[in-house]
């Protein structure tokens, strides 16, 4: 239930109600606290009571004090200093009559004290015995004594007599502790002793944990206040601002959300929101990549799709064989064309699939190049006598940051596409040097008619193909697979006319590490 209760808040939800419950067991064992504490400091002050009253017994017992008002009072006297901490020590014999006071000896006025409203009566033993009776007015004063015999009267007849017996008188400003017990002599009750000290310490004490606990109590929940509103402020309503951005997205929402104010904070939520923008323009330009490229390849392939139509019309009334022959040529041309369009385009989407699990690691460019220029020399030197040759110098290194097996493609898809414009025994060659910047640069030089483009930027884009006389056999993708390539790898590529002799040029430079 606690659980399903959690489960379903929010997250400053669930900080106030974890907060709620906290506070609640705190305040229960506070309350234990302080209900318990008035009783242990009085149980300390009772129990100091009982020693001086054990030990005037004791003394009572040595001097050979009888229970009569004079030899009390001459025993009060002379042993004054042992009840100087405490207000009055009074001494009654076994019918309860007054026989000595602490405060006739001053000649004090004072009564036992003015009035009580509330009287807690507790009976402590040594193994913490208690007995509470509340309830009783006892008007001090020349009361005072009847009050106090009725409370020895009482305690003569209680089944704890024999006990030391402690009960409080409350008012408005004194807080007094009363202490009695009787006294034995052999096996026979000769009187009783009753002290009386003023408590107010432990009132003091009291009100002052209850203050301290109080304040503490108030200040924490200032803390847990300002806390929330932080926690709130700073934290719940960003991440919510970033969740409804997500759903707006999601939705297809026009109207979508701000986060600049997010991403330019300089903690871990700044971080996440560039993270989630970056992710975000990066997944739309995907989608976009993704929509544009399909409307494209339609349009290629309505063109051969167009053609075959056109060319099956035109073969069904077509007698002359010559015509004919052309018309099958022109379909088979334009059924390789689709077929090529549509296998480039299954390997693009395979190869971006596959991208986003590959990782970049250091790499030496020479033998990866080497690799793919021994396995088309054994290809094509063999089959037209074209021969690809590859350069650089071998006593030193061409690392880059890249993935071996992307960087093999971009090499071979650049020598296929070399190899289409070069005639039987002519020469391709892969020069790899390192320019003053340290960059690694990779040139393929070929002795074909080079490009007839001025701008052969041109060259990179998705579907260019400018090879009239081999129709059909190639997508126009290649390249623009190359380019995509090279930019993951944060390289460049660029297309020349060779200067040395006919022929093109592709460079690739890439950045130093």
């Amino acid at each position: 239930m606690f659980n399903y209760l959690l489960k379903n808040l929010s997250i400053l939800k669930k900080f106030l109600f974890i907060n709620l419950i906290f506070f609640t067991v705190i305040g229960l064992f506070t309350f234990l606290y302080l209900k318990n504490v008035q009783p242990n400091l009085i149980k300390k002050k009772s129990s100091n009571h009982i020693k001086i009253i054990n030990n005037t017994i004791e003394n009572l017992e040595r001097l050979e004090i009888k229970f009569f008002e004079e030899d009390i009072r001459r025993f009060l006297f002379s042993t004054r200093f042992i009840f100087q901490s405490l207000d009055r020590v009074i001494f009654f014999n076994n019918e309860l009559d007054l026989i000595g006071d602490t405060d006739t000896l001053d000649l004090d006025p004072r009564s036992f004290s003015s009035r009580l409203d509330i009287i807690e009566l507790e009976i402590l033993n040594e193994k913490k015995t208690k007995e509470i009776t509340e309830g009783k007015n006892i008007n001090i004063g020349s009361d005072n004594l009847v009050s106090l015999k009725d409370i020895l009267f009482n305690y003569a007849g209680s089944k704890n007599y024999g006990i030391p017996f402690t009960f409080i008188q409350q008012e408005f400003n004194n807080f007094k502790l009363t202490t009695i017990k009787n006294v034995f002599r052999g096996d026979k009750n000769i009187g009783y002793i009753a002290i009386t000290e003023n408590a107010n310490d432990v009132r003091a004490a009291i009100n002052e944990r209850k203050t301290f606990i109080i304040r503490t109590a108030f200040a924490v929940g200032i803390v847990i206040l300002i806390f929330s509103f932080v926690l709130n402020r700073y934290f719940l309503k960003p991440i919510q601002n970033l969740v409804n951005y997500i759903n707006k997205i999601k939705n297809k929402d026009h109207k979508k959300i701000n986060i600049d104010n997010l991403k330019i904070r300089n903690d871990e939520l700044g971080l996440l929101s560039k993270s989630l923008d970056d992710m975000t323009l990066e997944l739309q330009k995907r989608i976009s990549h993704a929509e544009n490229f399909s409307t494209d390849l339609v349009h290629e392939i309505r063109n051969p799709l167009a053609s075959l139509k056109s060319a099956s019309e035109i073969l069904n009334d077509t007698k002359d064989s010559e015509e004919r022959l052309k018309l099958i040529n022109i379909l088979s041309h334009d059924v390789q064309r689709i077929e090529r369009l549509i296998t480039d385009y299954s390997q693009i989407l395979k190869d971006e699939v596959a991208l986003s699990k590959e990782k970049f690691k250091k790499i030496d460019l020479a033998p990866v190049i080497q690799s793919v220029v021994d396995d088309y020399n054994n290809i094509y030197h063999v089959k037209s006598g074209i021969k690809i040759s590859c350069n650089y110098k071998n006593d030193k290194t061409y690392i880059i940051n890249g993935i071996e097996n992307r960087i093999e493609q971009i090499v071979a898809n650049l020598l296929d596409n070399a190899i289409s414009f070069s005639k039987n025994n002519q020469n391709i060659e892969v020069k790899v040097v390192k320019n003053s910047n340290n960059q690694v640069l990779i040139n393929i030089l070929d002795e074909g008619p080079g490009f007839k483009e001025r701008d052969t930027n041109k060259i990179f884009k998705r579907f260019y193909s400018n090879r009239p006389d081999k129709f059909g056999q190639h997508s126009g993708l290649g390249l623009n697979i190359v380019k995509n390539l090279v930019d993951l790898h944060k390289a460049s590529i660029s297309a020349s006319n060779r200067t040395d002799k006919n022929g093109a040029n592709l460079e690739i430079i890439f950045p130093k590490i």
